[in-house]
């Protein structure tokens, strides 16, 4: 290997790749165990759709277009790297070879979209929804990439390397971009059958909690493996990464307890992956007390966040748009307030004398990919909504996705079947399983307001 090689780096960012690797399936469980049990197949079918799609977009212009040299102004790569073209064994970035860079950021790249399907769970269509994958990380998440994560001594991307804003390991590129997409795309396909009038109940608290562990843990990788070495700066990004989510997590207990009169385990999940969220584009240059303090406001204000689907009306399924849009404009202002100077960056925030300089500039990266993200995924969304149909008939919805898409069913009914002297076929079984929910006491209105954690307790057909 070249000079500067470093083996122990290599190797830890390998891992911190494995590790990502493994938050798409910990969402698909997390996300698979919020919704009604005829739909849990198709949640998790979309989030393991993203590992092949954008792996193998990836390889063909994804790098490229992310972390090629820049083709104008911070805003894309050139293709100078089509197909992975032009990397040897011995390139490197730093002291790590450029392949290995390359396959952890490709796992920031495959979980972005599988964020996103949350929002409209329950009514897409699973071919529609592969090819929004492959447009939107095309059109959308590829630049956004470039513009936060390459640097180039200036002359990189336009928010991270010229305009100086500070996203560590992805509140504006993943969270952001992924949560404002989300709100796009359920303003597109239109409410659920039944939103506000069903509880739409959780049908497996137990997978959430596995996921939101699996996510936790994958974060690990997520946030220290930014640092891209094993190094001080990585330790207190993972640090301060377990802190957040455990402050969040009380902090969305709290005002759930406060709120609702219950502490549930679904808003403790959700509080966790609150913190998550808010804690990656600040754990880079925060202590561990900014990212406590960190942790507790993302984890109330997004508890609070959630219910503002009601307040405006629009069916975000699975609060993609209360945890990440919200959690990732929080964490990634909050940057402007606690950054000490001291950690990963020497920018100093509002609190550690460094003025409102840094907090503006946290504001404008906001901003840019908000706007960005939404505007472009709404176009794509329509687009493929007036030209093949991006929801699923009215009658497949009520009946179960997962037999219309996917031909499959979670769980074998069978023996349900058999107890009754019969053998009921699943149709018939979703259809006593309907005839069920609907003969339940109409939720409280309380319940329509509150959030997911409250509202989605017990099992729902």
């Amino acid at each position: 290997m070249p000079d500067g090689f470093s083996a122990g780096d290599t190797a830890f960012v390998l891992i911190s790749a494995a590790l990502v690797m493994l938050m798409t399936p910990g969402l698909a469980f997390f996300y698979g165990g919020m919704v009604r049990v005829k739909s849990v197949l198709n949640m998790l079918a979309m989030s393991f759709i993203s590992l092949a799609i954008v792996s193998v977009l990836w390889v063909l212009y994804g790098y490229s277009l992310s972390f090629g040299p820049d083709a104008g102004a911070g805003l894309i790569g050139n293709l100078d790297f089509l197909g992975m073209q032009g990397i040897g064994l011995n390139d490197l970035t730093g002291a790590i070879p450029v392949t290995a860079f390359s396959a952890f950021q490709l796992m920031f790249a495959i979980i972005t979209p599988a964020l996103i399907s949350g929002a409209i769970a329950d009514r897409a269509k699973f071919t529609a929804w592969g090819l929004f994958i492959a447009l939107w990380v095309t059109i959308v998440y590829f630049p956004v990439a470039h513009w936060v994560f390459f640097f180039d001594g200036g002359k990189g991307g336009w928010l991270g390397d010229r305009n100086g804003v500070i996203d560590f390991a992805g509140g504006t590129a993943v969270h952001i971009n992924a949560g404002v997409a989300g709100l796009a795309l359920c303003l597109v396909l239109g409410k659920r059958v039944g939103f506000k009038k069903d509880p739409m109940r959780p049908h497996s608290l137990p997978l959430v909690m596995l996921g939101s562990g699996l996510l936790w843990f994958g974060w690990f990788g997520f946030n220290a493996g930014s640092a891209l070495a094993a190094n001080g700066v990585a330790a207190m990004a993972l640090v301060n990464t377990q802190v957040a989510t455990a402050a969040a997590m009380i902090g969305w207990l709290v005002y759930e307890k406060l709120k609702h009169g219950a502490i549930t385990t679904l808003g403790a999940a959700s509080g966790a992956v609150a913190g998550l969220v808010a804690i990656t584009p600040a754990c880079g240059s925060v202590s561990p007390l900014g990212a406590v303090a960190i942790g507790l406001i993302a984890g109330a204000a997004c508890a609070a966040a959630i219910s503002l689907k009601y307040r405006f009306g629009f069916d975000d399924s699975l609060d993609v748009v209360g945890v990440h849009a919200v959690g990732g404009a929080l964490g990634s202002l909050l940057v402007g307030l606690f950054a000490t100077g001291t950690v990963g960056q020497s920018v100093k925030g509002l609190f550690y004398g460094g003025g409102f300089e840094q907090l503006g500039k946290q504001a404008m990266g906001v901003a840019v990919v908000a706007v960005y993200s939404f505007v472009l995924s709404w176009l794509l969304g329509q687009a493929i909504h007036r030209t093949i149909g991006f929801r699923v008939a009215e009658d497949v919805e009520v009946a179960g996705i997962d037999q219309a898409e996917h031909a499959e069913s979670a769980y074998d009914f069978s023996a349900v079947g058999a107890s009754l002297g019969r053998s009921a076929p699943l149709p018939a079984l979703a259809a006593v399983a309907a005839a069920s929910a609907a003969a339940q006491p109409a939720a409280p209105a309380a319940d329509k307001a509150t959030s997911t954690a409250t509202e989605k307790t017990g099992v729902d057909a």
